[in-house]
């Protein structure tokens, strides 16, 4: 009896057991099925979120967060690949601090780990990760990190860069679950960092436009061209995010460039110096009539005349501004060292950009040509109605008041009708030379004072040996009367051959400026100095030609030794231009 007992009890528990292992199971299912509900759910919550910004530093900050929100990750980092394809040139992450990521120092530049993912872009699960061959540890003050799931981020086809995800929460490690979540969330970002790029090349194109436009309109306007030259350096530093922006013109009949203008850091150092163009980085755009790019400027060993004025900039590239193969002018832009180098894209769009607005240069200068043509025109038509109208009749005026002379008695009368005829003649011969002044072209072939500078310094620089640094500035050839250009070229020539005799010199600067109202030549060198009882004879000559023009000279011994020559004279309103 009480075995029968037993044995149905048993037959009853057999039952209950598997039904609550069958219900157990159901709830591991229902949980599973909820817990990829869930994630599935997070994974669209974060494909969305990643694809709603359209700002790419913005988009990158959202793909880190939303990889560390789907994984559950404790820190996650977004590392950009630069250029090069083998080092990191942006690093974004969650989960430092501000505090602890300025104790650590420079982000990372893609050794280690980071750089095993850039040398083999494939998803990287590691349980620890000083167990790693490629791992050497981590900088003071990094928090400790053992595991570690990586995945590249491919933009067409490219990879972009990589996500970094380490301490999985709860102490576990990174599962296959994770990684592919995280690989379908590198694919979202991919599209979604594609998309940012591609809206900011179309703003930046658009941004481009919109100054091209402004170029033309100032042009079309009347405006000067150093207020053109102007507005093109502003712009494409302002666009381009560059520290300096300097616009380079060629001095004509010479292999020489002068900077014109210098806008952003250490502009002065820039402005009015004169640049060989052999051998330097906005020489070889000007003859090229391509952009020239340089990684580090500062460094760059095409940067040699002038003196040093690269401190703290880095990436550059010079620009020619030109269409039709005749290049007008050259835009140097710099960026701060640190700064990213210039892209191929933006290359491509300052190329455009400089073409552009060459091509309005030229459009407007070929406006200014048919009026002055016109003006030309009219000029013959005025002078060609004074020949053939106005002096005939004053001459057959006069003819008939000498002729009536002869019939007049009163001695006082004839002596003015004789008077009227002389001046009469004398107004004739004023006609006749307006008529010769408005049939006079502007001689264009003769140098102007920039020009005939260049080429004294560039015969000086064979005896001397070394090239002198060279700063112009002003409107050398429109405000300096020819007669005073010719003593400021022969008082350059004589203190450059005084250098090359008697100073023993290596190093020299020559700065040529104008105000408008005075010239004022420096010539600067650190060699021995004037000897207290030596030849003054150049000395006296140079003097002399100063003070024959209202002007001085001054000379002083520099703190570094060696000589200061300050030769100036003050300009007269009625001279003519240097170049004429």
């Amino acid at each position: 009896m009480g075995g029968s007992e037993e044995a149905e009890d048993a037959r009853v528990r057999l039952p209950q057991l598997r039904l609550d292992e069958l219900l157990e199971e159901l709830q591991a299912r229902l949980d599973a099925a909820r817990g990829t509900r869930d994630r599935v759910h997070s994974l669209l919550e974060a494909v969305l979120s990643v694809g709603r910004e359209l700002d790419l530093e913005q988009v990158l900050r959202s793909i880190v967060e939303a990889a560390a929100t789907v994984v559950d990750a404790e820190y996650a980092a977004l590392g950009v690949i630069g250029p090069d394809g083998r080092r990191l040139s942006a690093f974004h992450t969650v989960g430092v601090s501000e505090d602890v990521i300025a104790r650590i120092g420079p982000f990372p530049e893609g050794h280690g780990i980071l750089g095993e993912l850039i040398r083999h872009p494939e998803p990287l699960r590691l349980g620890k990760l000083s167990e790693h061959p490629s791992s050497y540890g981590f900088p003071a003050h990094h928090p400790p990190m053992n595991t570690f799931l990586g995945v590249p981020i491919r933009v067409r086809d490219q990879v972009f860069g990589n996500l970094y995800l380490t301490e999985k929460r709860g102490g576990a490690e990174f599962d296959e679950e994770d990684e592919s979540v995280l690989s379908t969330l590198a694919v979202a970002a991919g599209v979604a960092i594609d998309n940012a790029g591609l809206y900011e090349e179309s703003r930046l194109r658009e941004r481009w436009l919109e100054a091209n436009a402004e170029i033309t309109h100032s042009l079309m306007s009347g405006a000067a061209q150093a207020e053109v030259l102007k507005l093109i350096a502003e712009r494409a530093r302002e666009i381009t995010g560059s520290a300096l922006a300097a616009m380079s013109t060629p001095v004509k009949d010479t292999d020489t460039l002068t900077v014109e203008l210098a806008i952003g850091q250490q502009a002065e150092a820039h402005r009015g110096l004169v640049l060989p163009v052999d051998g330097t980085l906005t020489g070889e755009a000007f003859t090229s009539g391509a952009p020239v790019s340089s990684p580090d400027i500062a460094h760059d060993a095409r940067v040699k005349a002038g003196p040093p004025r690269f401190a703290g900039l880095g990436p550059a590239v010079a620009v020619p501004v030109g269409a039709g193969g005749q290049v007008r002018g050259v835009v140097l832009l710099v960026r701060e060292t640190g700064a990213g180098n210039f892209s191929d894209t933006e290359l491509e769009l300052l190329k455009t950009f400089a073409a552009q607005a060459a091509l309005a240069m030229e459009l407007a200068e070929r406006r200014q040509d048919a009026e002055q043509i016109a003006l030309l025109e009219d000029r013959d038509r005025i002078a060609r109605d004074l020949h053939d109208l106005a002096i005939q009749r004053l001459f057959a005026t006069g003819m008939t008041l000498q002729s009536a002379g002869r019939f007049i008695d009163h001695a006082g009368a004839k002596e003015r009708v004789l008077r009227a005829v002389d001046d009469l003649d004398e107004t004739i011969k004023i006609i006749r030379s307006t008529i010769f002044g408005l049939r006079t072209r502007e001689d264009e072939a003769a140098p102007g004072l920039r020009a005939r500078a260049v080429r004294v310094i560039a015969e000086a620089t064979r005896v001397m040996g070394f090239a002198p640094s060279v700063r112009m500035e002003g409107l050398l050839d429109t405000h300096v009367p020819r007669e005073t250009a010719d003593h400021v070229v022969a008082v350059l020539s004589e203190s450059l051959a005084n250098i090359a005799r008697h100073a023993q010199a290596d190093r020299a600067e020559v700065a040529l400026e104008t105000d408008g109202r005075t010239v004022r030549l420096t010539v600067t060198d650190n060699g021995v100095g004037i000897p207290a009882g030596g030849r003054r004879s150049g000395l006296a000559n140079m003097t002399q030609r100063a003070r024959d023009l209202g002007g001085d000279l001054e000379w002083t011994t520099p703190d570094g030794g060696g000589t200061r020559l300050v030769w100036h004279a003050p300009l007269s309103d009625a001279g003519t231009p240097s170049g004429n």
